[in-house]
């Protein structure tokens, strides 16, 4: 089983970090043989999508589109589509994902998506045949879980993208909030059991 774990946080060794840390450890304890590899989107260069179309105007059949942009998303790419699950890690900004995180977003979307027929004629539908799963880790430092549903648009963007784009369902979240006052101990936990759910 090979897994990619997407750290979206700005800061390492913080929430979202350990977080997803202790998901993977979920991960290992029921699956010690898994391949994990864990990318920080902040120590890549990743550049915005110009909108240029070339991805989306690529042959369909081809597992990956090609991108007109030369970055690092040229190496991403690949260990994505090899990859059986996912987990993400993001911070949610301003009742979303955070700006790099949405980036990197854009630019799965079309180079792993071609134009499909559903819901709409032209909208992205996966290249991949293979179906996989994922988890999706979020904090907020001042909205308490009670509150999620007024601050949280990150989990949609993040489900309805991966299922577009990567073939993937999103089969458990964590939501990590109020952390400025709670800290994370309370959601340790909850993590490791996400990341042994990701096995299943």
């Amino acid at each position: 089983m090979k897994i990619v774990a997407i750290m979206g946080s700005y800061r390492k060794a913080r929430t979202i970090d350990t977080l997803v840390d202790r998901a993977i450890e979920g991960v290992k304890s029921v699956a010690p043989n898994a391949q994990i590899e864990k990318i920080t989107l902040v120590d890549r260069d990743i550049q915005y999508c110009r909108n240029c179309g070339v991805c989306r105007k690529d042959d369909p059949v081809k597992p990956i589109a090609h991108c007109a942009i030369q970055d690092d998303m040229q190496e991403i790419l690949p260990t994505m589509a090899d990859a059986d699950a996912y987990v993400f890690g993001v911070p949610i900004f301003e009742g979303t994902v955070n700006a790099v995180t949405k980036t990197f977003l854009e630019r799965i979307c079309w180079t792993m998506a071609k134009a499909g027929r559903w819901p709409v004629k032209g909208c992205p539908e996966p290249r991949s045949p293979v179906k996989r799963q994922a988890i999706a880790i979020l904090s907020s430092g001042i909205i308490v879980p009670a509150l999620r549903v007024f601050c949280d648009d990150a989990t949609s963007l993040i489900k309805s993208t991966i299922g577009d784009s990567l073939n993937a369902k999103l089969i458990g979240t964590l939501y990590a909030g109020g952390v400025e006052k709670v800290g994370i101990d309370r959601y340790l936990e909850q993590a490791h059991k996400l990341g042994q759910k990701l096995t299943s």
